[in-house]
């Protein structure tokens, strides 16, 4: 029962960060959007920086079980599946839920300047998403597939974290599709040519 309802709590205040910012993050608000009674956030929490901490756990949480997910569901695709993969990643990310959790998120990794506890946190970790896009630039005969990974996956994020800020709507497939034509150039293979698929 306690595990739940501090899960409640860490998904109110993802809900309370993404809406109102760092500053709109307390235990009241959070007891609010959880309709939980006045001081329930403060008795599991006791300190803003404990909320905070667990909601920063909440939602690498909730982004590694989407990311392993998704990883274990592909196969090492062909450039034009990748491209639809991390297109549908991008859509989420900046729809429903998934826009939430990037708002959340991003505020959070703000946060981790002065927080070191919470960029130990947020450092990225590896799933099987990561690993399908990395076994992809290997098989196209990537020198250094890991750390095009990185950068692509790098890149596609801040695709999402432009389209929030700058309130730009839908990412075209056409700019994922560079992306992974980047990442893929200088493989001495003739993917590079055919990423847009």
């Amino acid at each position: 029962m306690t595990t739940d309802r501090r899960t409640v709590l860490a998904d109110a205040a993802i809900h309370v960060l993404a809406e109102e910012g760092m500053r709109g993050l307390t235990h009241r608000a959070v007891d609010r959007a959880a309709a939980l009674p006045p001081g329930t956030t403060s008795a599991y929490f006791r300190t803003r920086q404990a909320l905070l901490t667990a909601l920063v756990r909440r939602l690498v949480a909730q982004d590694q079980a989407e990311l392993q997910a998704a990883g274990e569901q592909a196969q090492v695709p062909r450039a034009a599946e990748l491209t639809d993969g991390l297109a549908g990643f991008v859509e989420r990310r900046l729809t429903g839920e998934g826009r939430q959790r990037s708002l959340a998120r991003y505020a959070c990794a703000v946060e981790s300047v002065r927080h070191p506890e919470l960029r130990e946190i947020l450092v990225p970790r590896q799933n099987a998403a990561r690993e399908a896009v990395r076994a992809f630039l290997h098989a196209q005969g990537v020198a250094d597939a890991e750390g095009r990974t990185l950068t692509l996956l790098a890149c596609v994020d801040g695709l999402v974290f432009d389209r929030l800020v700058g309130g730009g709507g839908a990412v075209p497939r056409d700019e994922i599709a560079g992306l992974v034509a980047a990442a893929l150039r200088d493989s001495g293979g003739e993917a590079g040519a055919t990423a847009a698929g």
